[in-house]
């Protein structure tokens, strides 16, 4: 089913799970990353008009692990290659997100985005996109949220 509904990628370690502290400790002794994991993304990520998708290094796990805990659904899953370092200025993750969306419009949050990032999508992507860096110190805020909605928007008129 095509849908013109564009895609969110996120991204979780510096984004949902910041590396500077805890903002309502969600964590357990056989995790203790998710001490830093937000209970409230769960509905902000859900009421946004987009679909959601990870796009982590803990693929499938963060269904198992962090969905229950957002109240998320199960979300559908970048699979990364295992050549996935490239050794170049791109971040590893790009080229096989703009494959992924395949054409479609897309925002994708991550802590490790760089501007030879956007440069490289606004060339080899058909469609537009948002590529916002969060601070992985304090990971997703009220700002970035709101960035990533108003382009959301903005995209729709």
């Amino acid at each position: 089913m095509l849908t013109d509904r564009p895609l969110l990628f996120l991204d979780v370690d510096g984004t949902l799970l910041p590396f500077g502290g805890a903002a309502s400790p969600m964590g357990d002794d056989a995790n203790p990353l998710l001490a830093g994991l937000d209970a409230e993304h769960g509905p902000r990520l859900a009421a946004l008009p987009c679909d959601l998708v990870w796009a982590t290094t803990w693929m499938h796990d963060a269904n198992e692990v962090l969905a229950p805990r957002l109240g998320l659904p199960q979300l559908p899953v970048v699979d990364w290659p295992d050549d996935e370092d490239d050794g170049g200025r791109l971040h590893w993750k790009t080229r096989r997100l703009v494959e992924w969306a395949t054409g479609r419009r897309f925002a994708w949050v991550d802590d490790e985005i760089t501007d030879a990032d956007r440069t490289w999508v606004a060339v080899n992507h058909s469609a537009s996109a948002l590529l916002h860096r969060v601070d992985p110190r304090r990971g997703l805020t009220g700002a970035d949220y709101q960035a990533v909605a108003q382009w959301l928007n903005e995209e729709d008129l």
